[in-house]
């Protein structure tokens, strides 16, 4: 609710539109799935109280579930979008990174078991 101002209109996120149309959607489905497929053919009649009683259920349960979405969002601080995180640009430094090329921490010779190493 920090974001609200005053004489303004709620965004769709934040307002009580938003997850109330997505459940009544889902109840509207639930509806006319259940009218459909629990007569069990046309040669019987519709059982609408089962098709209220899904339309109920699955109202309630997809509103609490927007509702619980809606209330674990949060937006993500300003600064965690610039760049500033370990790799910055493997452009920068070749050397990072896999299938770099560049030879900084290699040593120019290398005293192993055959000796120095050509380059």
């Amino acid at each position: 609710m920090a974001d609200q101002h005053q004489g303004k209109p709620r965004k769709l996120r934040t307002s009580v539109k938003g997850p109330l149309m997505f459940s009544a959607f889902w109840a509207v489905v639930a509806f006319f799935a259940v009218v459909i497929f629990a007569s069990g053919g046309s040669a019987r009649a519709p059982r609408f109280d089962l098709a209220f009683t899904a339309a109920g259920i699955a109202f309630i349960v997809t509103l609490v579930i927007a509702a619980m979405l809606s209330m674990s969002y949060k937006e993500n601080a300003e600064h965690l979008g610039k760049g500033s995180g370990v790799n910055l640009s493997s452009a920068k430094n070749p050397s990072h990174g896999f299938g770099g090329t560049g030879t900084k921490d290699v040593p120019e010779s290398d005293g192993g078991p055959d000796g120095p190493v050509d380059r």
